[in-house]
């Protein structure tokens, strides 16, 4: 998934020879929800074109940085033509509702997590024009930390706050202090960065609100909202191993002080509260009434009109009571920015949601949904898990999940439905949060800060680091094993 309203995520900076990966992932890692239709597709002409318009779609994305071409679009058009190939054979058979059933089925539970999302995302972005984050790394890069104390308190706030604004905008926040207070030592911000990525992703991985997968899996029920919390210990060993092996790499200096000083706009501690208050209605919504969680987001976007439209109402009132006390106290620095004040609006802060990857999310759900439809999905689910056992299944596609993205692998998952006991879906969830943190293409937050520090954080500056952040993997699925055994007795 894309920045929550922050700068355009950069492509995935791959070789081509990711092309030939994805080829071979795609085989393990089909996506959406979707129904099996009444024809099996899957060995004739109309389904093989149907898999090679995908990878090709595919491929176009990977190939992003140097084609200049929005990832949305050749999936957009993929999806369009795979349903449309799906809505002919079935008009040729002489079922013509069918194919449209199942396409109205795909796109409701697409719509669910979009306007999840886009609640999630309007909220961060209203934080961000309020400077609620500009405070914090203001306060960070007044405070002149040395670069091993930069590195943990970066890795440390990233694993803290991104179960609650998305690994993703954290991941994003903490960057901006590692490049700003380390501008120019390029070996810090590398390792500072692959930090904050595995932190981010670690900490994304036992919260419903941490990524995009767990969001999927909460909302699919497979997995109550306080049942991800046993995931913490799991989460912060993934984090922390390879933490405590790079933090022997920094030299103990002392970058140079900046003076930075930045003040919170009008109401951005309340909308922090309407913010808790929108999830707190969501999960309730889910929990106790058993309605889907989004219509709580939602309602949690009314909140936050309603509270946008009593800042642009007492705006006046309040500028002038700032004007009479700044003139009181001789600040003319306030004074001035005053001035460029502007009136809160809610429905900028939705334009603001990154929609490049809404609808890449919305085309890669729409194509894998077809190819589900066409028999794809029942065919992979009896390799992967009856063919395998499930624990083993879920590492491996975790480990899938660095190349192809988390995304496809968690909805391959819950369109299978195998039947695992709730201890193996907390293990994919945890395993496809943390894998991708063994690339820095495998996650939303890797390839966001290879844009945001480019040329100091790198594809090849994370691989160096990617045997000793296997081995925070390994531990992780280790310490699941161990603390979490009781749950995988009983089948969910």
């Amino acid at each position: 998934m894309s920045s929550f309203g922050y700068p355009t995520l950069r492509p995935r900076h791959t070789a081509w020879w990711s092309g030939c990966l994805v080829l071979v992932c795609l085989l393990f890692a089909p996506t959406a929800f979707a129904v099996t239709g009444e024809l099996d597709l899957t060995s004739s002409v109309v389904g093989l074109v149907a898999v090679s318009i995908f990878v090709l779609a595919y491929a176009l994305v990977m190939g992003e940085e140097k084609l200049h071409m929005r990832k949305s679009k050749p999936v957009l058009v993929a999806a369009g033509i795979i349903w449309a190939l799906i809505g002919w054979v079935y008009v040729q058979a002489g079922m013509p509702t069918e194919a449209e059933h199942a396409f109205r089925t795909t796109l409701l539970e697409f719509t669910e997590l979009m306007l999840f999302l886009l609640v999630a995302m309007t909220y961060i972005n209203a934080l961000d024009e309020r400077r609620a984050f500009d405070v914090l790394r203001s306060w960070m890069v007044r405070k002149g930390f040395t670069y091993r104390q930069l590195f943990w308190i970066t890795g440390v706030l990233a694993f803290v706050i991104s179960p609650i604004a998305d690994n993703l905008t954290t991941a994003l926040l903490m960057c901006a202090v590692v490049t700003k207070v380390a501008e120019g030592d390029k070996r810090f911000i590398n390792l500072a960065c692959v930090n904050i990525v595995v932190a981010a992703n670690a900490g994304g991985a036992f919260s419903p609100f941490g990524d995009i997968t767990t969001l999927m899996v909460w909302q699919a029920g497979m997995i109550k909202f306080q049942e991800f919390f046993v995931l913490l210990a799991p989460s912060l060993v993934n984090f922390l191993i390879p933490a405590v092996v790079m933090t022997l790499f920094i030299k103990n200096r002392k970058p140079d002080s900046l003076e930075e000083e930045v003040w919170l706009k009008r109401g951005a501690r309340r909308i922090v509260l309407l913010f808790l208050f929108t999830v707190a209605t969501a999960v309730a919504c889910h929990t106790f009434l058993h309605l889907p969680p989004v219509l709580g987001m939602m309602t949690g976007l009314g909140y936050l009109q309603f509270f946008g439209y009593f800042l642009r109402r007492t705006l006046p009132r309040s500028l002038e009571k700032k004007r009479t006390r700044y003139a009181r106290r001789g600040d003319d620095k306030k004074l001035a920015q005053l001035g460029s004040v502007v009136p809160f609006d809610v429905f900028n802060r939705v334009a603001r949601a990154e929609w490049d990857t809404l609808l890449f999310f919305y085309g890669v759900v729409m194509c894998v949904g077809g190819l589900g439809y066409m028999g794809y999905l029942g065919m992979l689910s009896e390799a992967l898990y009856t063919g395998w056992d499930a624990t083993w299944a879920n590492i491996a596609l975790g480990l899938i999940s660095a190349v192809v993205d988390n995304i496809p692998v968690m909805f391959a998952v819950l369109t299978m439905e195998p039947e695992m006991s709730q201890g193996h879906w907390l293990l994919i969830t945890l395993t496809a949060g943390v894998g991708g943190s063994l690339l820095s293409i495998g996650s939303a937050a890797g390839v966001a800060l290879m844009g945001q520090a480019r040329g100091n954080y790198t594809f090849m500056g994370h691989l160096r680091w990617a045997p000793v952040i296997a081995l925070g993997y390994a531990a992780s699925i280790a310490v699941h094993l161990w603390i979490n055994a009781g749950s995988f007795q009983v089948l969910g």
